[in-house]
């Protein structure tokens, strides 16, 4: 199984998109600072997550929920700032 998560941050209420085999193993290095793009502004809050077959599948809706609209959508749904 493969995943794509949503996360926010607790410290600026940014949203972070990714995917992944394990995501509670992901979401524990997000927030001990061992993901680059996201140390700055950890601790993260998982949001949601969506379970799929393969990785393309996966891959393929995290770039959709990084589009900008989609992105805008989550930070609105969510109460999140615009970068």
């Amino acid at each position: 199984m493969f995943y794509v998560y949503i996360l926010k941050s607790l410290k600026n209420n940014d949203i972070y998109v990714g995917s992944t085999s394990d995501f509670r193993n992901r979401l524990n290095l997000h927030n001990r600072g061992k993901v680059k793009s996201t140390k700055a502004n950890r601790p993260w809050q998982l949001l949601e997550h969506y379970e799929f077959e393969s990785r393309s599948e996966a891959f393929r809706q995290e770039m959709f929920y990084k589009s900008g609209q989609q992105k805008e959508s989550l930070r609105k749904k969510y109460g999140a700032v615009a970068k």
